[in-house]
């Protein structure tokens, strides 16, 4: 009996691991980064792309904060041209991360979303640190 979900058909597999493994280069999720800050040499910077009052309210451990509007090059010029982002903002509820990760494409930047943002990570149950500095994990 038709649904909505078989009302329409669902892709060829090949079509479908095209999509997937192109959704995953320009995603993660709260357990992978989770996942790779714990192991101490994560390959990547996480921005918390809020303002300052939700960065020090709670953020990531290991975050910076990078608002998406003070995104720019002179911002970014502390890193090598191949550091790879990871940004993350409230959550998926919130386009913060979008365009701190729009922002650094532009800028020639490798960028990753974590579209979870804070929301994800504390339902995750993961540590969140307060405060203006980063922080870092719990080991």
């Amino acid at each position: 009996m038709p649904n909505p979900v078989t009302d329409t058909a669902a892709a060829p597999p090949a079509l479908a691991a095209e999509h997937f493994a192109g959704k995953l280069a320009f995603e993660t999720d709260c357990a992978d980064v989770h996942d790779a800050l714990e192991r101490g040499d994560a390959g990547f910077v996480l921005l918390e792309a809020r303002g300052p009052g939700a960065y020090a309210r709670g953020h990531v451990p290991g975050a910076l904060n990078l608002p998406h509007r003070a995104i720019t090059e002179e911002a970014l010029a502390a890193w090598p041209p191949d550091t790879l982002f990871v940004v993350y903002c409230a959550g998926p509820h919130c386009n913060g991360a979008d365009r701190a990760a729009l922002r650094l494409a532009r800028l020639g930047r490798l960028v990753k979303t974590m579209p979870g943002g804070m929301a994800g990570w504390a339902a995750e149950g993961f540590p969140v640190a307060t405060g203006q500095t980063p922080g870092s994990l719990a080991r």
